[in-house]
């Protein structure tokens, strides 16, 4: 399988380098260990998580201009505000008072909602953040301490689930992209998984394996489903940790909603025969590729969410599935139009600046169209504002 050219520069720094070197080795170990070729969701995981060297567990730039690539808080506090307003109508109809984010980046998104419910007369009596990240909690209550001071310590971080289930929200923005994925190849064989072995030069490089029969069992589900045997040559990306952990939402979930929010596609879409060549995306300094092995532990990894596989694993895991739909027509849904009227205030400038920071989060050719919104939840029997306007659930 050919790799693109990596990005250009600006390359890493030496200490960067140096950082990424050290993870190198603990890579090829893992590879030694697997006899010379590993299993591309393993190869991830280090990529990603190894402790102390991985992507998000090292503590580096990531967000914004000067890290890797942008997310939607951090673009305009339109998109937070929005979402607090379906967080509050969630936990006026379960009787909730608690929100739970995965993985909250910067901060920015916990303190644009926590200021907007402030405002609203709605805050919960708690907000978690589960962050696996040490560097990433220090920058997360560095952030709402200077942004909402009074409201700080209402938050609490969290090492790991919270042993007892909540009445309330649970928000996840831009979480299960991040899972590692297993890579397949359809070959005139069948089907082999695409691991990561090493060239003759000792560079990383692509090496197919036999495919395990998890594998093996999900792509001939995949196949029998959209009605035809994938082409000769396809590769694609099947993410075995997603329904365990779309599971353990489940289980955490006594009443109320999670709001699922992330770039994707149903099931018949994603492994549609004319994407051939998978969804795997690398972020490096604002440039998109798709090389994985490009300086490891100083890129992103990520691959689109198969959103029907999602929705059925919280089907199978006693949720209800809430709505589904694009973000623009979610965030057209929970208010934005009435929050850019009322924040614009009649001001003709206000208002072109306003929409001006709305256009990436709604636009069919930005944000808007390319990242989907899936709510899954439990007794909560008002429907959600956020798929008054386009609800796309027979499409997973």
């Amino acid at each position: 399988m050919a790799r693109q050219t990596p990005p250009p520069p600006p390359q890493p720094d030496a200490a960067a380098q140096e950082h990424s070197r050290q993870l190198r080795e603990r890579i090829d170990a893992a590879i030694a260990m697997a006899g010379g070729t590993l299993d591309f969701a393993e190869y991830m995981a280090l990529a990603l998580y190894a402790p102390g060297l991985g992507y998000y567990s090292a503590g580096q730039q990531r967000f914004g201009a000067e890290g890797d690539f942008t997310t939607a808080p951090l673009m305009s506090d339109l998109f937070a505000r929005t979402l607090a307003r379906e967080v509050e109508r969630i936990n006026v109809a379960c009787g909730g008072d608690t929100v739970l984010e995965f993985g909250a980046g910067t901060g920015q998104m916990a303190a644009d909602i926590l200021a907007e419910l402030e405002a609203r007369h709605a805050l919960p009596e708690r907000y978690l953040i589960l962050e696996v990240s040490a560097d990433l909690r220090a920058q997360q209550a560095e952030t709402l301490q200077s942004r909402v001071p009074a409201l700080a310590d209402r938050v609490s971080w969290l090492d790991r689930l919270p042993s007892t289930p909540i009445r309330g929200v649970i928000l996840a923005n831009e979480v299960m992209d991040a899972l590692p994925v297993q890579r397949f190849h359809r070959a005139e064989t069948g089907v082999e998984a695409l691991g990561v072995g090493h060239d003759e030069a000792g560079a990383l490089c692509w090496r197919t394996m036999p495919a395990d029969s998890a594998l093996a069992e999900a792509v001939a589900a995949i196949e029998s489903e959209i009605g035809d045997t994938l082409p000769s040559g396809y590769a694609s990306e099947w993410c075995p940790g997603l329904a365990p952990w779309v599971n353990a939402l489940s289980a955490l979930i006594e009443a109320g909603a999670a709001l699922l929010i992330d770039y994707g596609y149903p099931r018949r879409e994603y492994y549609h025969a004319q994407r051939q060549t998978g969804t795997l995306l690398c972020h490096y300094r604002h440039r998109a590729h798709d090389d994985p092995f490009y300086w490891p532990g100083l890129q992103d990894i990520t691959a689109s969410v198969d959103f029907t596989l999602a929705a059925r694993a919280g089907q199978q895991a006693g949720l209800e599935v809430l709505g589904f739909t694009t973000q623009g027509n979610f965030l057209t849904g929970a208010g934005l139009p009435q929050l850019l009227e009322e924040t614009a205030a009649g001001d003709p400038n206000r208002a072109a600046e306003l929409a001006q920071q709305a256009k990436p989060l709604l636009f069919p050719d930005e944000m808007g169209e390319r990242f989907k919104v899936l709510a899954l939840g439990r007794a909560l029997d008002e429907p959600l504002a956020g798929f008054s306007f386009t609800d796309h659930r027979q499409r997973l």
